[in-house]
């Protein structure tokens, strides 16, 4: 069953682009407020696997403010970010530049259903916290596969569901404690309450490694972090 941010007439992509315009201003703070800084760590570690092959091309899908394209720009020769949200943009181009990063990273606005890019343009390609919005999963998987080049690398992180003991704690902050909050800070009554409702309904582990093999990805694996709170997929092209 989709899940939309709103649930309006609207189409997804059309949903997901304003809830992340409205939101855009605070992004980065209820971020870091949420994770506690831990959502970083994770984009650190998805840049420390990137650099273990050289990479003159860098796409990042659904760069939303720029944080992996920034952290990849310290290892990949040019990034390019893509993203449906102006907004989102706006925030990211303020935060290329104030890292002093324009001559690498260049931020333009697309959707990762139908990327503007040549087949076989990138050497590699990142999604953070943003395949969940995705307007058409699976074609939006299959666009990245296609910009890749041959032995191109994907790498994909995603919120997930932990299991174990601090299972139930967890679900009860993700549905109950970061609705409320974020709601309060951001201003917007749904952005926050769409955030769980989209990790439920994901695909998670097993069944995403699958939809990434069926769209032609080969190699492909899947990392638990921090208890599973999320999961970094890789793959090759």
């Amino acid at each position: 069953m989709e899940v939309k941010p709103y649930s309006t007439d609207g189409s997804k992509r059309e949903e997901v682009e304003r809830m992340f315009d409205a939101i855009s201003p605070r992004y980065d703070l209820l971020n870091r407020l949420f994770s506690l800084g831990i959502d970083q760590r994770w984009r650190r570690k998805v840049v420390r696997m990137l650099a273990e092959e050289p990479v003159a091309h860098l796409l990042d899908v659904a760069t939303g403010t720029a944080d992996l394209a920034l952290l990849g720009a310290g290892h990949a020769t040019r990034v390019t970010g893509v993203d449906v949200s102006d907004g989102m943009l706006t925030q990211g181009r303020a935060k290329v530049e104030r890292a002093g990063r324009a001559d690498r990273v260049t931020l333009i606005r697309a959707a990762s259903e139908a990327l503007p890019f040549p087949d076989g343009k990138f050497d590699a390609a990142t999604v953070a916290f943003g395949v969940r919005n995705f307007a058409d999963l699976t074609a939006g998987m299959r666009e990245m596969h296609r910009v890749l080049r041959p032995g191109g690398r994907l790498f994909v992180l995603e919120f997930s569901r932990p299991r174990g003991p601090l299972a139930p704690f967890f679900r009860f902050y993700f549905h109950h404690v970061m609705p409320t909050l974020g709601r309060w800070i951001s201003g917007d009554s749904v952005a926050y309450s769409y955030l769980p409702r989209s990790v439920d309904a994901f695909p998670e582990g097993s069944a995403f490694v699958a939809l990434l093999a069926a769209v032609g990805f080969t190699e492909v694996h899947a990392l638990p972090l921090t208890g599973g709170v999320a999961t970094l997929y890789q793959a090759h092209r």
